[in-house]
């Protein structure tokens, strides 16, 4: 078997302001782990959710959220390995093409 692919997306709470009446991050999340687990294997993807505004104990995600705030990412921010795949709105499209790269075993 594979390596689990890691998922994580980064949101808050609050709408971002380019993305008025766009999904949640929450709602974004869900609708990534419904999307990739109807495609692919579920037992593929290790997902998790990096809340913003809440304090963070791991380094790696102190410093993704101090890099969005400097440089505006859009939140939703959605990582596949450690490498941004999808920012704002993501789309499925480039996110299946990454998953596909990373484990060409699941296409």
């Amino acid at each position: 078997m594979s390596n689990l692919i890691t998922i994580t997306i980064y949101g808050r709470d609050q709408i971002c302001a380019s993305c008025v009446g766009a999904p949640s991050s929450t709602e974004t999340y869900e609708w990534l782990q419904a999307a990739l687990g109807r495609k692919y294997t579920s037992s593929a993807f290790q997902f998790e959710y990096i809340d913003m505004d809440q304090e963070q104990t791991e380094e790696k995600h102190q410093q993704m959220i101090a890099q969005m705030e400097e440089e505006d990412y859009l939140y939703p921010l959605v990582l596949l390995n450690g490498e941004i795949v999808a920012e704002g709105i993501p789309q499925l499209k480039p996110i299946y093409r990454a998953v596909e790269e990373a484990d060409p075993s699941l296409v």
